[in-house]
């Protein structure tokens, strides 16, 4: 699973001069255990001397932390990039309220101002030791750090969609990403390849997902109700435009999201049409004429647009892919396998090593949310026991 213990010889000799050595992470874990019998405290009371580490500084990532803190235990948070957050800083507005992306970034970022939470931006962690009572992290700094627990919130990319060839994206420039689309929703100008208003917006689903070419079987869940949420705000920006949505089934998952799809249609206008778009050609004035059969007709058709919206799927992230294989922990598609998705979503085969948000599967950001938040809650209860 992790590496074992006859090659660690080496990995050790590099360690930080302050993080503990594992046996004293257990003295002093079993030190609060006597301090809390002695003084009849509940466990909440009790701070915890040792730092869990948490990879990964995303929507699961980041509520973990604050959540830990809150309940006195200290945290270092690792995030191989320059950013937190970044899938979720990328969108404008969030299904099925519209609520600003930008905002719950903010309220994220605030939470984690906290004396008990150490943020580490551009560490990436490279590689994972099991001793018998705790895990050594070693970070692209040459750095390690030892802890009492794990969590892996290392999350998801987007789909690129170039390797869909035949659809045009990176080759025309009228054909643009769900991504790249936010963009432009979120600076309020929404344009085609000549920097025109579009007349016509076509969006495509399943980018990405659902796909035995790219080796892609699965649905990532959040693409369809993107593409409604986009389709509105479209025509919320420029009411004449044309849109259309090309899918090969609806997968309307959460509460209010069937609804937000009978608005786009009675409210804005927005045609969905049942089908697979098969090829995407760039015209002689800029435009995109895209190939495609409707299956509930029977019938082939052609159409022109001004902007063809690929809605890219999720896939696991490198870090995802790197850490779960290393670990042991590999699942489907590159993701991260729990120990069982009923009860034990949160818990790996390893003690001390969990799970949280998409680094398991496609979520939607309140899922990621709201599992970080029980990811924390499990590491609490691991510390405390």
């Amino acid at each position: 699973m992790f590496k074992p213990l006859e090659m660690k010889e080496k990995e050790k000799a590099s360690r930080s001069d302050e993080s503990p050595k594992p046996r004293e992470i257990k003295r002093r874990l079993k030190a609060v255990k006597k301090i809390r019998r002695k003084k009849r405290l509940e466990p909440e009371e009790v701070e915890l001397p040792l730092q869990v580490a948490i990879i990964g500084g995303g929507a699961a990532g980041m509520e973990a932390a604050s959540v830990l803190a809150a309940h006195r235990c200290p945290v270092s948070l690792f995030e191989a990039r320059s950013e937190l957050a970044v899938n979720v800083k990328n969108k404008y507005k969030i299904f099925p309220d519209f609520s600003d992306a930008g905002q719950l970034v903010q309220t994220m970022v605030k939470a984690l101002d906290h004396p008990l939470i150490t943020v580490h931006k551009d560490t990436e962690i490279v590689e994972i030791i099991q001793e018998p009572d705790a895990y050594i992290l070693l970070d692209n700094k040459g750095v390690s750090h030892t802890v009492p627990a794990v969590l892996l919130a290392s999350g998801y990319e987007p789909f690129d969609a170039k390797r869909k060839e035949e659809l045009g994206f990176g080759i025309y420039d009228g054909v643009i990403n769900s991504l790249q689309l936010e963009t432009m929703l979120k600076e309020h100008k929404v344009v085609n390849s000549l920097g025109e208003e579009p007349k016509r917006v076509v969006f495509l689903q399943c980018v990405g997902s659902r796909d035995e070419k790219v080796g892609n079987h699965y649905c990532s869940k959040i693409c369809c109700v993107t593409a409604v949420k986009q389709a509105i705000e479209v025509k919320r920006q420029q009411p004449d435009t044309e849109v259309y949505v090309f899918y090969m089934d609806l997968r309307l998952w959460g509460q209010g999201y069937e609804e937000l799809y009978r608005q786009s249609q009675e409210e804005y206008n927005v045609h969905f049409v049942r089908g697979r778009i098969s090829e995407a050609a760039s015209t002689f004035d800029g435009r995109i004429q895209v190939k495609a059969e409707d299956t509930l007709l029977g019938q082939p058709l052609k159409m022109t647009t001004d902007l063809l919206v690929l809605m890219i799927g999720m896939e696991a992230s490198p870090g995802t892919r790197k850490l779960g294989k290393a670990c042991g922990l590999e699942g489907l598609y590159g993701f991260v396998r729990s120990k069982s998705v009923h009860l034990e979503d949160n818990l790996s085969e390893q003690d001390g090593f969990f799970l949280a948000g998409s680094c398991k599967r496609p979520m939607y950001i309140a899922e990621a949310v709201n599992d970080g938040r029980s990811a924390a809650l499990e590491i609490i209860k691991y510390l405390r026991k």
